[in-house]
């Protein structure tokens, strides 16, 4: 109860962080889409009232989040009894969308400026104000995204380089301004074509990979070695396979997970092994076990453990076999079972498995294998 209380006060306080933050994203974007605005009309500068625009496209964004991030906090239930974590990404691709959506305005807005262009009228204290916009804007990015990271927030991130993105924008606007008010020569329009393009492939990207979180991307490879690393840490877990992870939201994983214990071991201490390495996992990691499933070693004849050795041997002797695991044997029946780990990275990993099984069989003539074809879910 005591881990669950303090598992269940972290996300109270990422969700307070996250709409906090968020707080302060939009408030900062409607007081510069205001100042901006207002400079734009007074200017007759198209560029810095499509800036002012993107301001108010980032409240929304800001909003979003809230509201997304509010939506997943939501108890599981009946319907949805691993939470509603993944609306985060939801939220998270709708920002993406409202990125892109803006590059292609502003790339719209831009061209129009290219084939009309109409004479800007800058003052000092209009430029002095972009700046400060520019300043501003640079700070709010850095620091949603730095709390994006820590909290592990997708929407905040996307948030933080869109603001980012946007600081460019101004200051690209700024730069157009004073080589105007130097030189008499109007870059703004161009300099917003290109600055567009740049938005347009951010937007792709932050889609893409919203995406491709949601389709279910393969488990995070550091959580997996030290979920691993946990279970091993138990004296009598001989080994640790099969680790499988599912992602419901960030940071809410469940999973599965095969070990290998002596086959020495009664009923009664394997269900309390399981028990006690669920607890821990969870206690260590925030990762819900669902399952755990077991693999009995030989431990009592000296010729079985021999003969494990050298079907390693020959397994490990090919090119893109990770990993035999599982392996039991019964001599009374000349019965072998194992499961071996062929790698992404064969062209076709049944032939490979099929070579396998072909030089064990020849080694160990009138065994009958029970071998598995097994994939490493949480290979790099």
């Amino acid at each position: 109860m005591k881990i669950l209380k303090q598992n269940l006060q972290v996300e109270d306080s990422r969700e307070k962080t996250i709409v906090r933050t968020s707080i302060i994203g939009i408030i900062a974007n409607v007081f510069l889409a205001a100042f901006k605005a207002v400079i734009g009309a007074m200017t007759n500068s198209i560029a810095i009232v499509l800036d002012a625009v993107n301001n108010i496209s980032d409240a929304g964004s800001s909003l979003i989040t809230i509201v997304g991030t509010k939506l997943a906090g939501r108890e599981p239930d009946k319907k949805h009894p691993f939470g509603y974590g993944r609306i985060e990404y939801l939220s998270a691709m709708i920002i993406s969308v409202i990125v892109l959506y803006a590059g292609v305005t502003s790339l719209t807005e831009s061209v129009k400026q290219i084939l009309h262009p109409e004479t800007p009228e800058y003052t000092p204290v209009s430029l002095i104000i972009v700046g400060v916009a520019v300043v501003v804007k640079i700070l709010l990015g850095r620091y949603v995204k730095r709390v994006g990271e820590k909290v592990h927030s997708d929407s905040l991130v996307n948030s933080g380089e869109d603001a980012t993105l946007d600081s460019i924008i101004s200051a690209s606007t700024l730069v157009a301004a004073v080589i105007f008010m130097a030189f008499g020569i109007s870059l703004e329009a161009w300099l917003g074509a290109v600055i567009s393009i740049v938005i347009i492939k951010s937007g792709f990207e932050m889609l893409k990979d919203t995406i491709s979180q949601i389709l279910g991307e393969s488990g995070n490879v550091e959580l997996a070695k030290s979920i691993k690393q946990t279970v091993l840490s138990f004296p009598d877990v001989e080994g640790a396979y099969d680790l499988v992870l599912n992602n419901y939201g960030p940071d809410a994983w469940n999973g599965s997970i095969h070990i290998e214990v002596p086959d020495t071991y009664s009923a009664a201490q394997l269900d309390q092994l399981i028990r006690d390495i669920q607890m821990a996992v969870y206690a260590e990691h925030h990762v819900i076990l669902t399952a755990i499933g077991v693999y009995s070693v030989n431990t009592k004849d000296e010729n079985v453990i021999a003969v494990r050795k050298k079907v390693q041997e020959i397994i490990s002797s090919h090119k893109y076999v990770t990993q035999m695991h599982g392996f039991y044997l019964v001599p009374e029946q000349k019965s072998m079972r194992f499961d071996i780990v062929v790698s992404f990275d064969a062209k076709d990993r049944h032939a490979v498995y099929n070579e396998v099984i072909a030089d064990v069989g020849k080694a160990f003539p009138g065994y009958q294998l029970q071998a598995a074809l097994d994939t490493d879910f949480s290979e790099e």
